[in-house]
């Protein structure tokens, strides 16, 4: 049984959303449905995998934490140029501090490996494109509400994991 005391309050972290698209309409429609949250500046866009991945390693002129934040939260299409959404959710899983971040495929594609391969690889959720802007902005309303309101390992400003101290706690085991 739960009990709550309180109302439930949205997180007032710094958010960071990492979207990787290639396609510059769809670019701009996530913009717009983001601007509709009033969240313009905490979101940033690369074109590609390739880009994610320095994005992510803080890599040439990514190299400004400030700048390219820590993502809280990263959207990723699949099917891109030079390196694809499959190719991100690899990397994410292949290191630690970056397989923590929730990570939500958002494509045209409905084919079932597509969907199986992108949860084994570690994808958070997907979902298909919607066809149109109010179906979008309704998408990302509800995917940056959900999480904004979930626990996640904390970072310092420069987007580090902080350190915890496992000893004696049930996630010991577990490294």
């Amino acid at each position: 049984m739960f009990h709550f005391t309180g109302a439930h309050a949205m997180k007032t972290y710094q958010t960071a959303i990492l979207v990787v698209e290639d396609d510059a309409n769809d670019q701009e429609l996530i913009k717009v449905a983001f601007g509709g949250l009033g969240l313009t500046s905490a979101v940033h866009f690369v074109n590609d995998g390739r880009e994610a991945i320095a994005y992510l390693m803080g890599d040439g002129k990514y190299s400004e934490p400030t700048e390219y934040p820590y993502p809280s939260f990263i959207i990723t299409d699949l099917k891109m140029p030079r390196a694809s959404g499959f190719e991100v959710l690899e990397h994410l899983k292949a290191n630690p501090a970056f397989a923590i971040i929730p990570t939500v495929v958002l494509t045209a594609s409905t084919d079932p490996d597509d969907i199986k391969k992108s949860y084994a690889l570690g994808a958070s959720s997907y979902h298909v494109k919607p066809h149109t802007l109010a179906e979008l902005s309704s998408l990302i309303k509800v995917l940056h509400d959900y999480w904004m309101i979930c626990e996640v390992p904390e970072v310092n400003a420069a987007g580090k994991q902080l350190p915890t101290d496992p000893k004696g706690k049930l996630g010991e085991k577990f490294p």
